[in-house]
């Protein structure tokens, strides 16, 4: 079949949301699909080798932000037509899978409602925690977002929804979507219990359904082929200090200071690599500089996939510090696969995990003090220390692999267009 997916950025630029975009793209095609990626062109320096790649349609766009990494296509009708010309040469679609919401999701709705194709939705954002975290005025955005929603979406018969919240906004995509699909079953029970459903011809009963984003079996192998089958021995843990791994982009909803704070005041000796980049990096560096930590810290910069996997690997444990923002936490999961515990400050990502990790406070209640985060790492340490860490559930290695996840997208697929 042919699917078109619909991105609000270039699957060639940073985030989780493109690089999962990436792997079921080559995960598709490996099992015989036609994949397009529709998405704003880039500006940045991949710029010309992404245009270059036959499966993208990249939309005429301006950047958005100073590096020049993300791009916006204003969704209308010029838009409307240049994509229906770039289309013209290309197979019949069946469906359009939308991995977006903002520009790249109204711009894959009118696409989809012009050529009566059925639409999976995949869910990737907490949209209402994260525009809180990141905007001054998040009730004043969302107002705005939902009016832009309307306009650009356009009223359909019997719709009612007339709220302007950040449930509100997501529910008129879901009422247009022949299927959702959530990244994990506690985002999935939050979109139900918020009336996040699909309605647009939906063949079977109203649910969502829960398709982890994977990990690239073959890097997966790659990186298991070069770690020991041999376990451990506990004592040359004790030779060194444990080593901690935080890895994500620098903004607040990550919640990175608050990490090298409780870093801090835990006191305990050992070696931190932060991985990733973002705004936050310069504050970051003068935090650790202020605070003089016992750990030491080293920030590694961003990482090539397979490399960051590597570094996962020969860690003793990922910190995974926002609470309320994932909908999966890739991180955790990634470590789950690695056989690498984690410290985990959101309960609802703990016990997605089920086994392998340190809860941050009780967790059951969400507690964001840099205190409990601090006897969170004082206790994982000690584990690590005493060779009595958590092992994670090994059986996540294979659930977590793209092909296993791709093959249950393909029967989504195939149920909305049977």
């Amino acid at each position: 079949m042919h699917v078109v997916m619909f991105g609000d950025q270039h699957a060639q630029s940073l985030g989780g949301a493109q690089v999962s975009m990436r792997l079921q793209r080559r995960f598709l095609e490996k099992a015989g699909h036609t994949v397009t990626m529709v998405a704003p062109a880039m500006h940045g320096q991949r710029a010309r080798a992404a245009a270059q790649d036959s499966a993208y349609v990249d939309l005429p766009s301006i950047p958005i932000t100073a590096d020049r990494e993300y791009s916006m296509t204003w969704p209308g009708r010029r838009t409307d037509r240049w994509l229906d010309a770039a289309m013209r040469s290309r197979p019949p679609v069946d469906v359009v899978h939308i991995q977006g919401d903002f520009w790249g999701a109204f711009i894959g709705v009118r696409y989809a409602a012009r050529h009566g194709i059925p639409i999976v939705h995949t869910m990737h954002n907490r949209l209402d925690v994260g525009i809180e975290a990141t905007t001054p005025f998040p009730q004043t955005v969302l107002r705005v977002l939902n009016a832009w929603q309307r306009r650009a979406l356009g009223r359909r018969d019997g719709e009612s929804e007339r709220g302007h919240d950040g449930w509100a906004y997501l529910r008129r995509f879901g009422a247009r979507a022949a299927a959702i699909t959530a990244p994990s079953t506690h985002f999935a029970r939050r979109l139900q219990a918020n009336r996040v459903l699909p309605g647009a011809g939906a063949p079977v009963e109203r649910v969502v359904d829960v398709i982890w984003n994977g990990i690239d079996d073959d890097v997966l192998d790659e990186v298991l082929a070069g770690l020991t089958d041999v376990p451990p021995d506990p004592a040359s843990v004790l030779e060194r200090r444990p080593r901690f791994v935080w890895l994500g982009r620098m903004s607040p909803e990550k919640r990175l200071m608050p990490f090298l704070e409780a870093l801090a005041l835990s006191g305990i000796e050992a070696e931190v690599e932060v991985i990733g980049g973002g705004g936050q990096l310069r504050a970051a560096r003068r935090l650790v500089e202020k605070l003089k930590p016992r750990a030491t810290v080293i920030f590694a910069g961003r990482m090539p996939y397979a490399r960051t996997l590597r570094r996962i690997a020969a860690a003793d444990a990922v910190v995974q510090t926002s609470i309320g923002f994932e909908t999966q936490g890739m991180t955790i999961f990634e470590a789950a696969s690695l056989g690498t515990p984690s410290v985990v400050s959101d309960p609802d990502l703990a016990a997605e995990l089920g086994t392998g990790f340190w809860a941050v406070g009780d967790g059951v209640t969400p507690d964001p003090s840099v205190a409990a985060l601090a006897d969170a790492l004082r206790a994982a340490a000690s584990d690590i220390s005493a060779g009595t860490a958590g092992v994670p559930d090994p059986t996540i290695r294979e659930r977590f692999r793209q092909s296993s996840r791709t093959a249950a997208m393909v029967e989504v697929y195939d149920r909305v267009t049977s």
